[in-house]
This record gives C-alpha cells, sequence and structure tokens, in this order.
C-alpha cells in the first residue's frame, strides 16, 4: 500500500495489465499498479525512471496506454470502463494528461562527471586496465582512483549543469498521424514542448496564462497546432484566436533584430532588391504593379523562417529570455504582453560597435596561414678568444712543424723497438684458464645467464605472463609516483597523502604482487620475474620508514 504521507493525485478502476483487471494508481512521485484482493502493489514505476508514454491509436478496438523506462522495459495498462468506450476514454485521457504535467518535474539529469569518466576509461585502455587492477581488487577506493591516479574529468565545469539545445528542425520532426476519418494526431514529447516553450517564450507565456486553470494540457496543445500563429502562411486568421497576438510578438521582434543588425562597410545589403524594375518591359514585374498573393506569402514565409533560426541561435546564449518568465526591474508594463522579453534578449546581441571600413580591408588582405610566423632573432655569439675574431688567423711559426727527415727518424726508430721486443710469458694466463674464462663468458655460460637475449625471453615467458606483468608494473608505477611525489613532507596534507599511499602499497603487495609471484612458482620459471618490482616496493618502505625515523626524532 501507499505511504500515509504519500498524496494519490488519481485512480481509474478497472485497469488491466498483464490480462488482470485492478485499479492504477497516480501517485506524486510514481505511477502503481494493484490487483484486486492484495494489499500490495505489483507494478510501480518512478517517474524519474520512466522516458516516455505513448497511446494507442484512434480507431482501436483497445483503449492502452504504453509507459517506456530508461532501461527498454515497458508496460501496457488497458482501460477497460463497462460504461463504453467513451468512458474509456475519457479515463485514459486524464491519465495521459495528468503524466504530462508529472514527467518533465521528474525528468533524470545524467551525471556529467559520470559521462565523462566512462568516456574516458572507454578512451583509454590502460586507465581502464589501471582501474580493473587498483579499484577491482580494492587497492584503492573509486574516489582515490580518480583524484590521485586519473585527472579529475569536468573540473572546469563542476556544479555546472550543461543545458540542451534546441535543434534548428524541431517542429517538423513533429510527424503527425492520420486516422482516415479527417483527424490529425501529434505525439508531443517533455522535449518538444520545451524545445517551443525555449524559441517562443510567447507561447510559454501563453501556456502559464491558460494551463490548467481555462485549458487542459490537451486543449492548449491542439489550439496551438490549429493556429493561425502555427500556420503561419495564412493570409487571415480568426479573431478569437488564442495566439493572434503572439504574431504581433514575432513583427515587433523582427523589426527590432533588423534595427540591431550590424552594416558591413563592404556590403550593402540594401541595395538587394526583389521588385526587378530595372530589367526593362517583359522581365519581372513593373514598379507601379502590385504584388501578387503567391508573392506576398513567399515573403511572409522567409521572413518566418529567419525569425525562427534567431530564436534558435537565441536559446543557446547566455543571456536568453526563453528559459526564465521573470522580467527585469523596469519592463513589467511591457513583458504583460511577452513583447519585452524578446526586446530584452535581443538587445545582447549587439556588444560592441561594427569595425571601421580599413579595419573590414585589412582583415580581407592580411592571411594568417600565409605569413611567416617566424621571428627571426639573431644568433648570440660566444667568443673564446677575441683576439682571434678581430685579427683573423695568424701565420704557423716554424718551431711547431716537423721535417722530413724528423719523420723518417722516428719511424724507423719505432721498427727497431718492436723488433726486438720479448713477450713475458710467464705473467700470462694458462691457455686452460683462459678456454674456462671465454666459455663462461659465451652465451649460455654461468657468467651470462643474467644476460639473456630479448628473443630468447619472449620465448621462454608466455604472452599472458607478459600482459599481466605489464599491468602489475603500470599500477605499481603509478602509485609509486604519487608516493614520491609526496617528499619532502612539508604539509598535514602531504603526511596524510603519504600515509594513504602507504597503506595502498600494502595492499597492492598483498592482493595483487604476493598472487602473482605465486602463480609464477608454480609455473617453475627459473627466472624470478617479480624480483625487480619488490626491489622498488622495499626501497618505497625503506625510504617511509626513514621519513618515520626523522619524525620520532623531532618529537
Amino acid at each position: 500500500m501507499a505511504a500515509s504521507s504519500e498524496a494519490v493525485l488519481l485512480y481509474i478502476g478497472n485497469v488491466r495489465c498483464k490480462k488482470v483487471e485492478g485499479t492504477l494508481y497516480v501517485f506524486e512521485t510514481r505511477l502503481a499498479w494493484q490487483p484486486p484482493h492484495k494489499e500490495i502493489f505489483t507494478i510501480s514505476h518512478n517517474y524519474a525512471d520512466i522516458k516516455i508514454q505513448k497511446i494507442s491509436p484512434e480507431g482501436k478496438s483497445k483503449i492502452q496506454l504504453q509507459v517506456v523506462l530508461h532501461n527498454g522495459v515497458s508496460t501496457n495498462f488497458h482501460f477497460n470502463n463497462p460504461e463504453g468506450e467513451q468512458a474509456q476514454l475519457k479515463d485514459r485521457n486524464e491519465v495521459k494528461e495528468l503524466l504530462q504535467q508529472l514527467l518533465p518535474r521528474f525528468k533524470r539529469r545524467v551525471n556529467k562527471e559520470l559521462e565523462e569518466k566512462n568516456r574516458k576509461l572507454q578512451d583509454d585502455p590502460e586507465l581502464f586496465q589501471l582501474y580493473k587492477d587498483l579499484v577491482v581488487s580494492q587497492v584503492l577506493t573509486a574516489d582515490e582512483f580518480w583524484a590521485n591516479i586519473a585527472n579529475k574529468p569536468g573540473q572546469e565545469a563542476a556544479g555546472a549543469i550543461q543545458e540542451v539545445g534546441v535543434s534548428g528542425a524541431f517542429l517538423a520532426d513533429i510527424k503527425p498521424q492520420i486516422d482516415g476519418v479527417n483527424t490529425i494526431t501529434y505525439n508531443l514529447t517533455a522535449d518538444t514542448m520545451q524545445s517551443i516553450f525555449k524559441t517562443y517564450p510567447a507561447v510559454k507565456m501563453k501556456h502559464l496564462e491558460n494551463v490548467p486553470d481555462k485549458l487542459t494540457e490537451s486543449e492548449f496543445w491542439t489550439r496551438f497546432f490549429q493556429s493561425h500563429y502555427f500556420h503561419r502562411d495564412r493570409l487571415t486568421g480568426g479573431s478569437k484566436d488564442l495566439f493572434s497576438d503572439c504574431a504581433k510578438m514575432d513583427e515587433e521582434d523582427m523589426q527590432t533584430e533588423s534595427k540591431s543588425v550590424q552594416h558591413d562597410s563592404l556590403l550593402d545589403m540594401e541595395r538587394l532588391h526583389d521588385d526587378n524594375q530595372d530589367l526593362g518591359e517583359g522581365y519581372g514585374l513593373d514598379s507601379s504593379e502590385k504584388l501578387s498573393t503567391n508573392h506576398q506569402v513567399n515573403q511572409n514565409i522567409i521572413r518566418r523562417f529567419n525569425h525562427h533560426s534567431i530564436m534558435v541561435l537565441k536559446t543557446g546564449t547566455p543571456a536568453d529570455g526563453a528559459d526564465s518568465i521573470a522580467p527585469p526591474n523596469g519592463v513589467a508594463a511591457i513583458v504583460s504582453n511577452g513583447a519585452g522579453l524578446d526586446e530584452c534578449s535581443s538587445s545582447s546581441w549587439v556588444t560592441e560597435a561594427p569595425p571601421s571600413k580599413k579595419t573590414k580591408l585589412l582583415e580581407k588582405l592580411d592571411y594568417k596561414d600565409l605569413s611567416s610566423g617566424l621571428d627571426m632573432q639573431a644568433v648570440k655569439l660566444n667568443l673564446a678568444k677575441r683576439d682571434r675574431y678581430y685579427h683573423g688567423p695568424t701565420t704557423l711559426q716554424a718551431s711547431e712543424c716537423r721535417s722530413t727527415e724528423e719523420i723518417i727518424s722516428a719511424s724507423q726508430t719505432f721498427t727497431a723497438s718492436l723488433s726486438s721486443w720479448q713477450p713475458r710469458l710467464a705473467q700470462a694466463l694458462p691457455s686452460a684458464d683462459a678456454v674456462g674464462v671465454m666459455a663462461e663468458l659465451s652465451p649460455g655460460g654461468a657468467l651470462m645467464q643474467s644476460a639473456r637475449s630479448e628473443a630468447s625471453l619472449n620465448q621462454l615467458v608466455t604472452a599472458t605472463t607478459q600482459k599481466e606483468l605489464r599491468s602489475l608494473y603500470a599500477s605499481l608505477c603509478e602509485l609509486l609516483r604519487h608516493f614520491y611525489a609526496c617528499f619532502p613532507v612539508n604539509t598535514k596534507e602531504l603526511e596524510e597523502k603519504v600515509q594513504k599511499v602507504k597503506s595502498s602499497l600494502d595492499r597492492f603487495q598483498v592482493a595483487k604482487l604476493s598472487p602473482a609471484k605465486e602463480t609464477l612458482q608454480k609455473q617453475h620459471y627459473n627466472l624470478n620475474l617479480t624480483g625487480h618490482l619488490e626491489e622498488m616496493l622495499h626501497a618505497a618502505y625503506k625510504k617511509y620508514e626513514l621519513w618515520q625515523n626523522k619524525k620520532m626524532g623531532k618529537k
């Protein structure tokens, strides 16, 4: 049953779900269905989990409403009022209209920071492997991993909610359904309604004024699509049209925008006309001839397209007036009819004076991609002996050269000394010892065990073991990087960090290094593949002990 504090907004009987008839309840935060003779709700969906609602087309034998969740699961409710089809439609429409008002309030906002973290893990396989090695194995918590190991994503946008933009073709995407009996059905989503409100603040004002006091949600949107405001190509509209004054507000906006456009000194758009009066007789229209009705319709459509594009662009600017209905101080009189909002927002488009003609010419003539961009800096000359630089090369002195006779005499003396040289064999190694040393220094010898080639090491260790070792090295090196970055420990924050990283190293040794060492021993490797990892850990532990001893000595 519902909690005592949970208010029931609406409940409808004779509603079938999975061929079982029951009662449908609409609460403030959820939609629930209860079968007969039971005190619990077998179906309960929070509004935050509901993605969209759908209704069965008109003319179908069953009056149904479908609720689709974000995870893809859907639930169908069949309205089976015994009073007939009209009563069933009435019950279904009441639930549908109430959900249209409640679902936008509980629209789920996805955590942008979590999306950034997932994207980072998908784009970087090494970071994802570190996450599995350190977080999944409980060496580090997820918060410690993102705070220390990986750069925290979205720091510049922390706390800021990213607004969803408005598509320029959101009205064209609303595809009506025709049932064949002169009836057109529009299925509006909450996103489409918000796009209309952002683009046309006057429609939002009308919605706040009339819904739900004067009109229901369905009646409001029916009048919107039937109005002269939506069908812009009509030349006349009814005086009782709810949106008749909205078109007048748009005309005022377009005039304001045309006055605020910055004029280009190199392009005169005012000289472009469509009257074709300079082409002569037989080409186009004369200046005295009035424009046809079709031509006026085409001009109005083009102006409406331009206005629609301007309003869509305004939704992405910070000074957009579509998101807030409250007017600024001093404009309460003109905001009452909806025109003041667009005038205030359009003033933010002109922020600086138009550039001069000389500046525009320089922009047309100066190409940045053709400029050199290289700063010609002078080369600094370091002179060891400035006299040689100033006076040039000096002549060679006679005492510095040797004659040909002296060179020949020195060569003969060297040859005679070689012929009379006697080796000292008593001080040389015996032949047996020399052969033994050569055998030990040859590949495969006793002294060459630690100098195996990379090819032989790749043949001894399997690819899976190499991948596991690389993962261990990457995880340990990342932890040690943060460990050594704490030294010298001269603040309270660094002291707390070095203790946390030390505990993480202990957990790494117990959870990752020791099991890997045992696995390698079972595979009977002659090499100690984890020896270097253990040496790195012992060096970190030794540094931590020295820091602890210094800390205790100061006390």
